[in-house]
């Protein structure tokens, strides 16, 4: 089983899995962790390291989900990943969107966290398109 750690700058993390929860119900394979303008780096890298550890628990890989590249999460979820001693294994994406956090119920079930890293970030490019006007006539129920 995989678990997800979804983590971003702010309480946007909080805000994703609420409008999710709206949408699918209970998530409990997500787990949210936030950097905030309260907490300096160790405060945040203190939390990440207690959602690790529950995210972890019973799972066969931890895949983190990064609000950007670069950041403070990503920075953090990284030393882990790459760390030999992190078990179980990790995974780690940036630029997550909210077709992202959804799709992240289809991959729970996957026992290696690399190819559900690559599964989303497969499934979750494909999410982003450019709206086209259309010649055919749109139905108000959206």
């Amino acid at each position: 089983m995989i678990h997800v750690i979804l983590t971003t700058h702010g309480p946007m993390a909080e805000s994703m899995l609420a409008s999710a929860r709206m949408v699918y119900g209970d998530l409990p394979h997500i787990f949210p962790v936030m950097l905030t303008e309260a907490s300096g780096i160790a405060d945040f890298r203190e939390a990440f390291n207690e959602v690790l550890h529950l995210a972890s628990n019973q799972a066969d890989g931890v895949l983190v989900l990064c609000d950007l590249q670069s950041g403070t999460p990503w920075n953090i979820a990284c030393y882990h990943a790459f760390n030999p001693e992190t078990t179980p294994p990790m995974a780690v994406l940036g630029g997550v969107n909210f077709p992202m956090l959804l799709l992240s119920d289809e991959i729970t079930s996957l026992n290696d966290v690399n190819q559900a890293a690559a599964t989303l970030l497969e499934q979750a490019g494909a999410s982003l398109v450019m709206a086209r006007q259309s010649e055919t006539q749109q139905s108000d129920d959206y």
